[in-house]
């Protein structure tokens, strides 16, 4: 009896530890990721200030990493005029840059939350109605293959030059490829789950909420993923018309300027706010499709 309560503590011990393994074995890998990628950001940013200090190429074309960290600094507190002057003004086009990236994510949240909204019900529609499907296909790949910045001339004229436009613009780029994904999704679905929820009595509402919906959730998101990375490179040239507030419409009136060191600033800001949404996304993806891969 005692020999086999303590062969039984052994095997548990094992299959805890080797638990454990992978675990640690995750972190890691995720610690030696982290740490490659910091010593490839320093690296890069010594390249950059090498190449600027020692004068190989003219500040105008690339300024040095402190001179675009001063003018982040600036555009993002309030300065005098001018040398001795009382009168202060603030930011750069009177806006903080935190500002104009504020007024950029407004504009983002209000086209692709539309986006998301016409398109996750379009695409259920498609995806589990085929006589809807033959309709509009056609015409949702003609949409999907349009560049969106080839028709923003046309919402001018319909919606004026104000937020308007720049969301519609923003809804229109969004919108494709939610919708394709979404079919994707709806259409990926093995049927002996829809199968077998019907056996059990299931309504179609019950299918659809209980079976479809969230079977289809990963390629949802993976879709959102995709249709707010070209909705926030369509912003930012859409802003380059009366884009103020606007992070897009910074970079270019800066750069217009000869500004070198605010339009790099503003870049910066734009590709690691890019970053930043991706990552929220997924880990929003993750959360809330916690199944995913494992059945």
């Amino acid at each position: 009896m005692a020999t086999a309560t303590i062969n039984a503590s052994d095997n548990q011990q094992r299959i805890s530890t080797s638990g454990k393994k992978p675990k640690n074995h995750a972190r890691t890998a995720r610690r030696r990721r982290t740490a490659i990628r910091l010593v490839v950001f320093a690296a890069f940013l010594l390249l950059w200030w090498g190449v600027t200090a020692a004068g190989l190429v003219k500040p105008l074309f690339l300024p040095s990493p402190g001179a675009v960290w001063n003018a982040a600094v600036q555009a993002n507190s309030c300065r005098p005029v001018a040398a001795g002057a009382e009168r202060l003004v603030c930011g750069e086009q009177n806006y903080f840059m935190w500002e104009h990236l504020i007024a950029s994510l407004q504009r983002i949240g209000a086209g692709v939350g539309m986006a998301i909204a016409f398109g996750v019900a379009l695409g259920f529609i498609m995806g589990t109605i085929k006589p809807v499907n033959t309709v509009i296909e056609p015409y949702l790949n003609f949409l999907r293959s349009l560049p969106p910045l080839g028709y923003i001339g046309l919402l001018i004229v319909w919606f004026g030059i104000g937020d308007v436009s720049k969301i519609w613009l923003l809804f229109l780029a969004a919108f494709p490829p939610i919708a394709m994904a979404t079919i994707s999704g709806v259409g990926g679905i093995r049927q002996d789950r829809i199968h077998a929820a019907q056996s059990l009595g299931a309504s179609r509402w019950q299918v659809m909420t209980n079976v479809i919906l969230p079977s289809s959730l990963s390629e949802i998101f993976s879709g959102i993923r995709i249709a707010v990375g070209f909705a926030w490179t369509t912003v930012v040239a859409a802003e380059l018309n009366n884009g103020i507030p606007g992070i897009g419409g910074l970079a270019y009136i800066s750069g217009t300027q000869l500004q070198t060191p605010l339009t790099i600033a503003c870049i910066i800001v734009i590709g690691i706010s890019a970053i930043a949404l991706d990552a929220l996304i997924k880990n929003l993806g993750r959360i809330l499709v916690p199944w995913h891969g494992k059945a």
